[in-house]
């Protein structure tokens, strides 16, 4: 039993204002090839003056239920249409709401958690065999009895990715604050290539298209290994440094490059890398709003060819930039035509295999103010299950940091991740532990 956490209730929290009956959502081919996954996210926020146990959670309940007339499709149940896709029955049926009470402050929970500890602050309850039973959405809301909140949202990758996710608690933020939504959802397709748009001559983008192919034909693996999850602060001069020695652009490009030598150094790879895929955001790509709500993340193998072994950091970060640069509009309608096309219904395991480095650094979670002052201190995001090499996200960093600080989260098999701590390539840019291993 969890001495330092306090599971108080769970109830089911529905609409303010009744959902329109008869009302469906379908999910897109992205959607759907994300079945398998799930996301779990932490915000962590200080107290503002005195505060009564409980009142905080009081209100926050009813300004969620406010919140989610506006997200019909986080409120209803997974059905099958006729060709055995998953869709969403908008019926009300709610969202689960845990409200627990943690010892202690949150700065004190802060200094000294690890992935176990952060993890009891996010409910989630794996997909039923009856899904009209089952809620597509969490929220776990746990009061420190000395000070501070932590909000925990999960949720199925079936319906929202981790931009979508992102939103979502700052939707709930605004109308907690200010009454209204500031930036509202966008329900509708992804756009769907024409064929006389294309480029004459125009060759698909058949590198992505295979990856995707390949990571469905491949078996789900059954998980054998302990995985642990740490986190690491680069600041604004050292990820300049990073960005200088690789000549890339972008902060991710130059981490993930950096991360990918060092990781192949600590499994043992003395000539070569370690298999590697990123995932990048492409709504911008594809010409979408940043709240267009549904899954937008691509993902795409990164070969090692033309890389010297794992002292080459510079080549690797190029590498990655090349493929980022590869997917472009056209690249990603290649893909969507492919999977409309071809009626995928077995969808594969993300982080089954690779290496995932994924890139998170365009979300801004530190706006999700609920109170007049009432900001993140510090939030953690996961995508759930990891069985294969391990996952990077790299994250925006938290307020009164440079533009160029990111914070990156390693999940890891345990002996692996102690390693990494240690690797000579990582400790030169003096990363800040801030969550250990």
């Amino acid at each position: 039993m969890d001495t330092e956490i306090s599971y108080i209730l769970k109830r089911t929290v529905v609409s303010a204002k009744p959902v329109q009956q008869g009302k469906y959502f379908p999910l897109s081919v992205l959607d759907r090839c994300m079945e398998n996954n799930h996301i779990k996210i932490v915000y962590y926020y200080k107290t503002v003056g005195e505060k009564v146990l409980g009142e905080m959670t009081k209100k926050l309940r009813e300004t969620l239920s406010e919140m989610l007339t506006h997200f019909p499709i986080v409120t209803g149940r997974l059905i099958r249409d006729e060709r055995g896709h998953w869709k969403i029955m908008c019926n009300d049926a709610g969202v689960r709401m845990m409200e627990a009470t943690a010892k202690g402050s949150v700065e004190g929970w802060l200094r000294n958690v690890d992935r176990e500890k952060e993890l009891k602050l996010v409910f989630w309850e794996d997909i039923l065999h009856k899904t009209y039973y089952w809620s597509t959405f969490y929220v776990q809301v746990t009061e420190f009895e000395v000070g501070g909140l932590a909000i925990g949202l999960s949720c199925t990758h079936l319906l929202a990715d981790s931009t979508s996710a992102t939103n979502f608690i700052k939707a709930w933020a605004d109308i907690s604050l200010v009454g209204k939504l500031i930036d509202p959802p966008m329900f509708h397709p992804l756009p769907l290539p024409r064929l006389g748009n294309k480029k004459p001559n125009h060759h698909p983008y058949i590198e992505l298209i295979n990856h995707y192919k390949s990571s469905i034909q491949k078996p789900i693996p059954i998980k054998e290994s302990m995985y642990t999850t740490m986190s690491l602060g680069f600041s604004d001069q050292m990820v300049q440094a990073c960005i200088s020695m690789t000549q890339t652009i972008t902060p991710f490009e130059a981490l993930a490059g950096l991360f990918w030598v060092s990781l192949s150094k600590i499994k043992g790879l003395r000539n070569g890398l370690v298999d590697m895929s990123i995932c990048v955001d492409v709504r911008k790509v594809l010409g979408l709003d940043h709240g267009f709500f549904g899954n937008c993340m691509i993902y795409n193998k990164v070969h090692a060819e033309g890389t010297s072994g794992n002292n080459d950091f510079p080549q690797a970060a190029k590498t990655i930039r090349d493929v980022v640069a590869k997917m472009d509009n056209e690249g990603t309608l290649d893909l969507i035509e492919w999977f409309e096309n071809n009626d995928i219904n077995s969808p594969a395991l993300k982080n089954g295999h690779d290496v995932i480095i994924a890139n998170l650094e365009g979300m801004d979670p530190y706006v999700a103010e609920f109170q007049e002052g009432f900001k993140p201190i510090h939030v953690s995001y996961y995508v759930e299950p990891v069985l294969g090499e391990g996952q990077l996200l790299i994250l925006p960093p938290s307020p009164g940091e440079g533009p160029l600080s990111r914070v990156v989260m390693v999940t890891l098999r345990e002996e692996e991740a102690s390693k990494l701590c240690e690797d000579d390539l990582i400790t030169q840019f003096s990363p800040t532990i801030l969550m250990k291993c």
